[in-house]
């Protein structure tokens, strides 16, 4: 069994019949399908206006996702994350809990501190309700534009995170994104590049943290997490044998250059197994 632990709605123009046909193209099982609810105003207007905005406030929204949930039910778990600067965050997603079977507490891309007291109470709740949060981190790197904003930053960094792993040890959390990932190296490239390259020094961050917390995991979505994992093939294979019960698998696309990577690096099948799937069904409670 293989479970795409992050995927959206409407993504680069797939609705839901092209998504169900690509994931059985690249033998895909279950995706997790999440929603982005953020401010139009903290959206990067160049990577997220391609999906489905029939809620101004969210690139994401529910309802979007729910069309699919509808369509393919046996094929998807609903993920769903408002924002919880809204004063009815909690209500919001304890409803759609109770509504609609969410089991994700993601994706949370927000530019905004996630230690934030309003958020923390949002993951206390989500723990609570039994999902895992997903969480996305970018650094403030330039882009050599003014406008609308100069930099798109998301969620405070990897210290940060540690912060909300400290006031928030009941519920698990994913951590996801080029200002998560480049915490696989024990060096400072992350304060310049978003997707560092060169051999892993040992001891990064993200090492140190999984020694430390048990509620974090990792999903190796997107370019961050596949180009993390491509920087040292040998440290890779390491860590994710010493981390197999903490690492899921996910695309944040629609290509197949995530698996063609795992396949290739010679893992244990138990530990592909641990990758695939899992991990991902044990955080949301469920059956293989």
């Amino acid at each position: 069994m293989i479970i795409d632990v992050h995927n959206h709605a409407y993504y680069h123009g797939y609705n839901c019949q092209k998504l169900v046909k690509n994931m059985d193209e690249c033998g895909i099982d279950k995706t997790w399908l999440l929603t982005w609810e953020t401010p139009e105003s903290e959206c990067n207007p160049e990577v997220s206006w391609c999906v489905s905005r029939s809620t101004p406030s969210a690139a994401v929204p529910l309802d979007a996702t729910l069309e699919y949930i509808r369509e393919a039910p046996d094929r998807f778990a609903l993920g769903y994350a408002p924002d919880p600067r809204d004063p009815y965050a909690v209500n919001r997603l304890r409803a759609a809990v109770n509504s609609f079977d969410v089991k994700i507490c993601g994706e949370v891309k927000l530019r905004m501190m996630y230690d934030n007291p309003d958020a923390l109470r949002l993951f206390r709740a989500a723990g609570e309700m039994g999902l895992p949060v997903l969480l996305h981190f970018d650094y403030e790197y330039p882009t050599g534009k003014q406008f609308p904003r100069p930099n798109w930053w998301y969620g405070g960094g990897i210290d940060c995170l540690e912060r909300v792993l400290i006031a928030c040890p009941d519920t698990n959390f994913i951590g996801h994104a080029p200002g998560f990932w480049a915490h696989i190296s024990n060096d400072d490239k992350y304060l310049t590049q978003a997707y560092p390259e060169g051999p892993v020094v040992p001891g990064g961050k993200i090492e140190k943290l999984l020694e430390k917390y048990p509620n974090l995991y990792c999903d190796i979505s997107a370019n961050s997490g596949r180009r993390a994992l491509s920087r040292d093939l040998e440290y890779t294979r390491a860590f994710l044998t010493r981390f197999r019960s903490r690492v899921l698998y996910g695309r944040d696309y629609y290509d197949n250059k995530h698996r063609e990577l795992l396949d290739s690096l010679g893992l244990a099948p138990d530990v592909l197994e641990d990758i695939y799937c899992r991990n991902a069904l044990r955080l949301i409670h469920e059956d293989e």
